[in-house]
């Protein structure tokens, strides 16, 4: 059990890099601190019946489970609806109420601060996919005295999250064990020799037939088009006639695709931290490879230039890459007698570089680690891996796995995965046999594939596209990409570090906030400096 201030902490960590990607599956978040075994806050009730407006209820236990007493006294309201677990190519339910063939998707909203001058909800996704949309609006509810979202905003909207079917509270995915979770998370990140390497294809492979063996022929309707056509069924059952929408780096995806589906019922949509959707499987993580090698080396050269605040300096390409060698050999072991493995210890360096605040949390660990203490490296990649205290996870990473490979229909061979983390290797030293080896988990994902579109959002109004030169886990590049498939996207760019913009600065915040208020554009090329 955290202790407040562990726990304010740690929301401000999940606002400040909201989304990121995880190696072993090939896209995911920052975790939302819920243990499988209990969700905090459990939304309950009766459950509308698609098409039918929900019963609101009253729940503070939210936010008190989250992040305990500490949390800003804010109205909560929950609800429960069900949607088709299959729409349909059209969008039409091809099942309803009384067939048992529903998904259940939880609800949470932060009422608006001044009512009387209310413009309607303002729907949230914090990425993944598998991030708990009910969690994070309760931590964007919170204002900017916590890292929440400006008054500007939560004084004119209802902050609404929803959990995206298979996640958390909503008909959660739940398929892989934590033992198995541990050993991916514990394995080499670059694993040379052929017996290492076939291991980690033995442990995708059990871990895709399980997945298969549980579910079967529905994993293909955990995909992005299904969740949102149920974003659609949200924004009816908040009674708003269009859309308002936040989405952070998986979430611009979802956005997106939301506005090819139905740009007509389009308010506005923020999209920050901007994914491609026409680069497919492999290109999208070479991109991520190149992104979080550019991450690091800004790492160490502020380590080099702020040697005071970092152990590691002069050098601490070398330091890193040094810890992650000895524990590939002699692993150093906690208190606990948990090891950190060289797996672990590669994703306390992936935790820290989503926000440059984490920069000098890294050099702390690394050094600490050094000195024979892992503590400070568990509590970052457990941080990154949605791990708790007693070693049980959320069901992130189950749906993280569902929804991406049901997504992609390119489905690299375990032969073309070994050429790449080679070729990568030499590219991306640090990063890119990891993001080559993730790539087995889709390659052996079992199940049928449900792309969505990746066209026009022909008839919508104009979307902000809101990019990070800095951002390690959807690099800049991908912010034009993303506005220009769309057809009316303005790109709103950040000249910061880390993952994600928005409310970072006041040039990003006002910009932003224009839109969502006032329906005011960002001008053409607008370029937002760090500070």
């Amino acid at each position: 059990m955290y202790r407040t201030t562990d726990r304010l902490r740690r929301a401000r960590l999940v606002l400040a890099g909201l989304a990121a990607v995880v190696l072993l599956t090939a896209g995911c978040t920052l975790p939302t601190f819920a243990p499988r075994v209990e969700s905090a806050g459990e939304p309950s009730g009766a459950v509308a019946a698609p098409g039918t407006a929900p019963t609101w209820r009253a729940c503070p236990e939210v936010a008190d489970q989250l992040v305990g007493r500490g949390a800003p006294d804010m109205r909560y309201e929950c609800a429960r609806i069900a949607v088709p677990r299959n729409w349909g190519n059209g969008g039409g339910a091809t099942a309803g109420p009384g067939t048992g063939e529903t998904f259940e998707i939880a609800l949470l909203r932060a009422r608006s601060t001044k009512q009387r001058d209310r413009i309607g909800s303002l729907v949230i996704n914090p990425g993944g996919p598998g991030g708990s949309g009910v969690d994070t609006a309760v931590f964007l509810s919170f204002g900017p005295a916590f890292g929440g979202l400006p008054s500007a905003v939560t004084e004119r909207f209802d902050i609404v999250g929803f959990d995206p079917r298979g996640v958390q509270r909503s008909s959660p995915v739940e398929c892989i064990s934590d033992g198995d979770l541990d050993a991916s998370f514990g394995y080499d990140p670059d694993p040379r020799a052929q017996e290492s390497f076939d291991g980690f294809v033995t442990l995708n492979q059990k871990i895709g037939q399980g997945c298969g063996a549980k579910y079967g022929n529905q994993l293909p309707l955990y995909g992005t088009e299904q969740a949102a056509r149920d974003m659609d069924a949200v924004r009816a059952a908040v009674g708003d006639d269009k859309l308002t929408y936040l989405g952070y780096s998986y979430g611009t995806l979802l956005g997106a695709t939301y506005a090819q589906l139905y740009p007509q019922r389009v308010r506005a949509l923020v999209l920050d931290g901007a994914v491609d959707p026409r680069q497919g499987l492999v290109a999208g993580s070479e991109s991520q490879a190149k992104g979080f090698e550019r991450a690091f080396t800004n790492f160490t050269r502020w380590c080099t230039a702020n040697a005071g605040r970092c152990p590691i300096a002069p050098d601490a390409r070398a330091a890193v890459t040094s810890a992650i060698d000895k524990a590939r050999v002699s692993p150093v072991r906690g208190a606990d007698g948990r090891e950190a493995t060289a797996g672990w210890v590669f994703y306390a360096v992936i935790s820290s570089l989503y926000t440059e605040q984490g920069w000098q949390e890294l050099a702390r660990a690394i050094d600490r680690l050094e000195g024979g203490d892992p503590k400070d490296v568990f509590r970052l990649a457990d941080a990154y891996a949605g791990r708790d205290s007693d070693g049980h996870y959320s069901n992130l990473f189950d749906a993280n796995l569902a929804v991406n490979c049901a997504d992609e229909d390119e489905k690299p061979s375990v032969t073309q995965i070994r050429q790449l983390q080679s070729q990568w290797r030499e590219k991306y030293p640090l990063f890119g046999p990891a993001l080559a080896v993730g790539l087995l988990g889709c390659a052996e994902w079992p199940g049928g594939r449900d792309p969505y579109p990746t066209g026009a959002a022909t008839g919508a109004p104009p979307i902000v596209v809101v990019g990070t030169t800095g951002d390690p886990a959807t690099p800049y590049e991908q912010t034009a990409a993303l506005a220009s498939m769309l057809g009316v996207g303005r790109v709103l760019t950040w000249e910061g570090e880390g993952h994600t913009a928005y409310p970072q600065t006041p040039c990003i915040t006002d910009a932003v906030d224009a839109y969502l208020v006032d329906l005011t554009v960002p001008r053409e090329g607008l370029r937002c400096p760090a500070r």
